[in-house]
């Protein structure tokens, strides 16, 4: 799934190739893709766009005093396109989910691989009105976001560090594979509970964080939108490294799977050399 890192990354590539561009038409393929029906799609056809922007994981681009906002979920993507194909895009059972064409030829592509759809657009007044919009938590990257406002977030929260730095509506942004990557850095097991933290480890978390995110952003700027999940997974260290060396202290990269998602860690740099409990063996082994 995209995270902060890639999503910057696509703001700013398309703030970069769309503000000042007029739309042509915005055409959705999927059924599944459009999420609001009022306004209309062809509320955009001839508008200008004056704006990119991202809340957390959401795409925000301004045209025509309307916001089309865009959460790619876990298997879907955004394709530049310097040339679209001519006519009109057939419905199937491809991947593409929505197409966007400017007037000068170019636009791009939504895309949803696999059977799951959840990519989601919507068309409103006010990203506020979409709701996953509406419920996000601070943006960790912006100077508000400072060592005591953290702290202040975690104050009263008794759920387990991975948990809570993956909750949308405390800190928007992250998600499984920049948690790995933030709690390997902070050398916290991602099953501590976020009320035993000390205030020197509340601190290291924090550093961490931002310098994590802040690292990946840099990693992500100026590539182009179809190398950015290349990149991504290039400058991870744990996350989806199950059975790599650590590159830190060598020791085994090691994972706990569930249902529908796995988190990767570093038993010697996180839990003390102690390897957690993979659920799912656990209750094969049963």
């Amino acid at each position: 799934m995209p995270e902060l890192p890639e999503v910057e990354a696509l703001r700013e590539f398309l703030d970069e190739h769309l503000t000042g561009q007029e739309i042509a038409r915005a055409m959705p393929i999927a059924i599944s893709v459009l999420k609001t029906y009022a306004p209309p799609l062809s509320a955009l056809d001839g508008a200008a766009v004056t704006e990119v922007d991202r809340h957390g994981k959401f795409l925000d681009v301004t045209a025509g005093g309307l916001h089309l906002v865009v959460h790619l979920a876990r298997a879907g993507w955004l394709h530049w396109r310097d040339v679209l194909p001519s006519g009109p895009p057939r419905p199937g059972r491809g991947p593409l989910a929505l197409r966007v064409a400017l007037t000068g030829g170019d636009g791009f592509d939504l895309t949803e691989a696999g059977t799951t759809k959840r990519l989601a657009v919507y068309l409103v007044h006010d990203p506020a009105e979409v709701p996953g919009v509406s419920r996000l938590g601070p943006d960790p990257l912006t100077d508000a976001f400072t060592r005591d406002a953290f702290a202040a977030l975690l104050a009263g929260e008794r759920r387990r560090l991975k948990g809570a730095l993956r909750d949308q509506s405390l800190i928007a942004g992250i998600g499984n594979a920049y948690s790995d990557e933030i709690l390997h850095t902070a050398r916290m097991s991602p099953f501590k509970p976020v009320q035993n933290l000390t205030e020197a480890e509340t601190t290291a978390l924090y550093e961490a964080l931002r310098g994590t995110l802040a690292d990946a952003v840099a990693r992500s700027r100026g590539v182009a939108a179809g190398r950015l999940k290349a990149e991504k997974k290039s400058g991870l260290k744990v996350h989806g490294r199950t059975g790599e060396a650590c590159p830190v202290c060598g020791d085994t990269i090691r994972e706990v799977s569930y249902r529908d998602s796995s988190l990767q860690y570093c038993p010697t740099c996180q839990t003390g050399g102690k390897p957690l409990a993979d659920r799912r063996m656990s209750r094969l082994l049963k």
